[in-house]
């Protein structure tokens, strides 16, 4: 028989067909179909459910050691598939979220007991949750959320975003992987081959999925919170950056820059813009540009980089985690080695200022005092209630400043990592749910309160 041009594409078709729908060995919880995906984190959560802690434990411990194990495999991945960030900044993530995401000890019992008896509030699972997951932090956010949701009881399914499919669902393997190490079921994570808007809608919309995390941008959060379930929402944020009059600006400015071009600007907690007091502001510029690496640019290339990097106000999905010598290079300009921030002065309603970019794009809006500074502050952040920060040695100025601004983190005198315990006390997360109220996510957020009362007995004061 003739084999024609039809024939071969029909047959091509059907081994890529097959390709995708089989079980390959190691692709642990991925499924052609959402309903079919769902079906095998319920069957797995069954068993989840019914562990003991420690065993959980075990489980997570292998988690924590494959992602250290694999946190340069999985850097390259998300640097490669996605474009956007830098591959020694992605490491330090990894190992971060394996050594500071909460795990079992985050799962606690509340009890009282007295006259009437006993009364016990404990944190149960939800079952299977929906996850959203974004091309920003793909892999750092998926093994961070399988951390709290296994530690909680709980299964999940991932819906990755379409740019960073291999990476996700590499880190879902590898999440499988850890579990029947442990003696734990497979399907503990779940996704499908071929995540689609259609496929995430009909995740949402099952019987079998009780809650939902999102994190991403201002849409997907919107969309979930309109699904009918409970939503937990990490969405956008601008944090602003303020420097008074009293700021080490020696330190300020090195603090500010190690934060914004850590990952090339990706993390959403990082300094998107500066609002400096007039006082300062000269010399904060001059530090950035002489001792931070910092590129200084004029009008002209301030209204050519708002074109480039957001024509009409829409941003350019192109240049979201590049570094600063690519971005420049993009209007023209040859920047030397070593730039690390593209900086300038200018009004707060500058579209490089006013936009939250994710690259590293440092606008300094002046203030003519610290009242001033923190009303534009407050403006830039867009009521996002997300993070921000503030460089001041007044401790009525930071505490001002942390009740006007009013959002989730709050980083004084340090870089923005330092929120998410580098370089800071406190536990690691990548949701953080600022637009429904959580905050910093662990595993006690995946859990739903229960209370237990034993009347007139179990007292025995």
């Amino acid at each position: 028989m003739a084999l024609n041009e039809a024939l071969v594409q029909s047959i091509v078709q059907e081994v890529v067909s097959r390709l995708e729908t089989a079980p390959a060995a190691q692709q642990h919880g991925l499924f052609a179909d959402m309903n079919e995906a769902i079906a095998a984190a319920k069957q797995a959560d069954a068993v989840v459910r019914a562990m003991p802690i420690e065993q959980r434990e075990k489980i997570l411990t292998n988690i924590r050691r494959k992602t250290r194990e694999n946190a340069e495999k999985l850097a390259r991945m998300g640097v490669e598939e996605t474009g956007m960030g830098n591959v020694p900044h992605k490491i330090l993530k990894h190992q971060l979220l394996a050594d500071k995401t909460p795990g079992t000890e985050d799962i606690t019992t509340t009890a009282w007991s007295g006259d009437k008896g006993l009364t016990l509030i404990e944190m149960g699972p939800f079952g299977v949750i929906g996850a959203i997951t974004p091309c920003t932090n793909p892999s750092e956010t998926i093994l961070c959320n399988a951390i709290g949701m296994i530690a909680a009881g709980n299964t999940v399914v991932f819906c990755p975003h379409p740019a960073a499919v291999k990476t996700s669902h590499f880190a879902i393997n590898l999440v499988n992987e850890a579990s029947l190490e442990a003696g734990g079921p497979d399907n503990v994570a779940v996704s499908i081959f071929k995540p689609t808007m259609e496929a995430s809608g009909l995740m949402m919309k099952n019987k079998d999925i009780q809650l939902i995390a999102a994190t991403g941008g201002p849409g997907v959060v919107t969309a979930v919170l309109s699904s009918g379930r409970r939503g937990i929402g990490a969405g956008a944020g601008n944090p602003p950056a303020l420097v008074d009059e009293t700021a080490d600006l020696h330190k300020a400015a090195k603090d500010i820059v190690d934060g914004c071009t850590f990952d090339n600007n990706l993390p959403c907690i990082a300094e998107k813009e500066i609002v400096a007091v007039e006082s300062v502001a000269d010399e904060l510029l001059y530090y950035m540009t002489t001792e931070q690496g910092c590129y200084a640019i004029n009008e002209a290339q301030q209204a050519q980089l708002a074109q480039t990097v957001a024509p009409g106000g829409k941003l350019n999905r192109k240049c979201v985690g590049r570094d600063a010598k690519t971005l420049l290079g993009m209007i023209g300009v040859t920047a030397p080695e070593g730039t690390r921030c593209i900086t300038f002065k200018g009004k707060k309603e500058n579209p490089l200022i006013a936009t939250e970019l994710m690259m590293p794009i440092l606008g300094i809006a002046v203030a003519k005092d610290f009242d001033d500074a923190v009303e534009q502050a407050v403006w830039l952040e867009h009521g996002n209630r997300h993070s921000a920060h503030i460089h001041s040695k007044n401790i009525d100025h930071i505490t001002r400043y942390a009740k006007a601004i009013d959002t989730a983190i709050l980083v004084k005198n340090a870089p923005s990592y330092a929120a998410l315990g580098f370089g800071g006390e406190g536990f690691c997360t990548f949701t953080i749910a600022s637009r429904t109220g959580e905050g910093l996510t662990s595993a006690s957020t995946f859990t739903k309160r229960r209370r237990c009362v034993m009347s007139e007995s179990l007292c025995i004061r």
